[in-house]
């Protein structure tokens, strides 16, 4: 691939996204000024953006969407996966479950030391506001990944036939330093050079970087050059017909989850797409009542001809002299405004909840009120079942463009690295999966754990009078499928060997003690026996005298 051909692609892809931009725009200007890079000079400006916005509403809603993701799918303070083989049985091997738990441990510990979290915090708030969000994932040396989280605007995407993002370029600055420190002085353009040579460190240079499918690799090599995704570097119109850098990712290194994508589309719409209209409604019903206000308050003045150079006093018990010959001529309002600010405040009011319930404020609330109040995830489920299945869809999606490849890529680089501890022989040519046990995973869960939950609460209440309905219910199972379901750790779980063997044992102890004290109880009907006096004998005696003579000879 030629820098003319990057350049060219380049192009076409800006074409393709462009009839996003203006939607993009105006989203930022009503919900996110300061998020958004629609021309490479859009970086590091730190001007005014917010005059556009009256009401706050639907920015602190994003946030709150943002913040709720973050704490109910990925929280930085709990588990949110686990890793899974596709042989359920296997899973239950406590030697290859302890393993996958142990690994799942290590990479959440990588996203925590990482700039993970950070990452995802801001790519949530552009799947709230532009339903599209990226990042670059990257191995790096100190903390094994790193994220180089992207802005709405400064690249364009492109997808396979199957609808997966495979491609993704941006545009984007760099000062003159940075640039000679990443790419090498000898890479660097000639105009680059020159600067550096002048000490003109602090200039911003425009660079493209292009990362999509390799079409023309070796795959008898396994060099940077010859791997499934290819990464070029280049400088925007200054680069001479030479790339910065040339190489390449065994994987699309690139996370683009999008909130829904409708048909054959590339990017994304979601809530602040859906909420525009109300947003701008709220801000221009906002801007009105504050001018109703101020024409109440400070409203336009008629002034007699006369007192035009005389100072007019406006200000509380002010005084201002007019000709008492025209007592009608005095400073008045020129005409009325009578607005009924109880009817607007009241739509305002509604205007706000609709714009709430599009970002889904309410569920995360609750959610983040449920650790206060203990609620477990089946009573949220029940609170907000049909919020949750709403949410359910963009949650599987973010599982499949979001959490699944981000997990996988630190996975390989943990792997890489040799920070992976070494697996049992029963994973061996194993394919291993994720699985969510979120907050929200586990809430959705829970809308099926109820039928369980409601099942078992009527065995129990049929089981006070007819205990024989307790031999249908299979207990083990229900152990290790709600835990499942619930997502515990595999090291609460006493596999069924051992809890079978525990099991045995106690049998054989309880037959044991029934034994001796049924041995004890004979024992002591025996000392009874001994000790009680009937005619001039013991009962014991009686009785082993009542079977005396049976084996005498007759007529002995």
């Amino acid at each position: 691939m030629s820098p003319d051909k990057i350049l060219t692609r380049w192009g076409a892809l800006k074409t393709e996204r462009a009839s996003w931009m203006t939607h993009w725009q105006e989203i930022s200007t009503y919900l996110m000024p300061y998020q958004g890079r629609y021309f490479v000079s859009d970086r590091n400006r730190g001007g005014r953006r917010m005059n556009s916005i009256y009401d706050s509403t639907a920015t602190r809603a994003n946030r709150i969407l943002a913040s709720g993701l973050m704490s109910g799918a990925t929280s930085p303070a709990r588990p949110w996966f686990r890793l899974a083989t596709s042989d359920d049985d296997l899973n239950t091997y406590q030697p290859v479950r302890i393993w996958l738990d142990d690994v799942a441990k290590l990479l959440l510990r990588i996203f925590a030391k990482s700039n993970t979290y950070r990452a995802l915090h801001q790519m949530y708030e552009e799947l709230g506001a532009f339903a599209t969000g990226a990042t670059i994932l990257l191995p790096d040396y100190d903390n094994v990944i790193h994220h180089y989280p992207l802005t709405i605007g400064e690249y364009a995407i492109a997808a396979d036939y199957k609808g997966n993002v495979c491609t993704i370029y941006r545009e984007f600055e760099k000062q003159v330093s940075a640039v000679v420190k990443s790419f090498g002085y000898d890479n660097c353009s000639t105009a680059v050079k020159n600067l550096f040579d002048k000490g003109s460190l602090d200039s911003w240079i425009p660079l493209i970087h292009a990362i999509e499918p390799r079409a023309d690799r070796d795959f008898s090599k396994r060099d940077n050059k010859n791997m499934p995704w290819a990464s070029y570097y280049l400088e925007a119109g200054g680069n001479e017909g030479k790339f910065l850098r040339e190489s390449g990712f065994p994987q699309f290194p690139a996370l683009v989850p999008r909130w829904a994508v409708a048909g054959g589309d590339i990017y994304g719409n979601g809530p602040g797409m859906e909420a525009l209209g109300d947003i701008k409604q709220l801000q221009h019903e906002q801007l009105r009542k504050a001018q109703g206000i101020d024409y109440q308050t400070n409203p336009p003045l008629q002034v007699p001809s006369h007192l035009k150079n005389s100072p007019i006093d406006r200000l509380p018990g002010g005084i201002t002299y007019y000709d008492a010959a025209s007592p009608t001529g005095g400073v008045r309002s020129m005409f009325e405004t009578q607005l009924n600010l109880q009817h607007l405040g009241a739509d305002i009011v509604d205007v706000r909840q609709r714009i709430n319930s599009v970002f889904y404020t309410d569920l995360f609330l609750m959610l983040a009120n449920s650790v206060d109040s203990r609620k477990t995830a089946t009573e949220v489920a029940l609170l907000q079942e049909e919020k949750l299945l709403m949410l359910g869809p963009t949650l599987e999606r973010l599982h499949e463009d979001l959490f699944k490849p981000m997990v996988e890529m630190a996975f390989t680089q943990a792997k890489n690295a040799n920070l992976l501890p070494q697996p049992p022989d029963e994973l061996r040519g194993m394919e291993i999966g994720i699985e969510l046990i979120s907050v929200l995973a586990q809430a959705q869960r829970a809308i099926g754990v109820n039928s369980v939950d409601r099942w078992i609460g009527s065995i129990g209440a049929v089981a006070s009078y007819k205990p024989e309905v307790l031999d249908r219910l299979d207990a083990d199972y229900w152990v290790e499928d709600t835990a499942d379901l619930l997502g515990v750790s595999a090291k609460y779980i006493v596999p069924r060997d051992k809890a079978e063997a525990v099991r045995q044992a106690r049998a054989q102890a309880a037959q044991q003690a029934e034994q001796m004290a049924a041995a004890e109880q004979q024992s002591q009907t025996a000392k009874n026996l001994a000790q009680s006096p009937t005619d001039g004998d013991t009962a014991l005696s009686g009785i082993m005298s009542a079977f005396t003579g049976y084996d005498a000879p007759a007529g002995a």
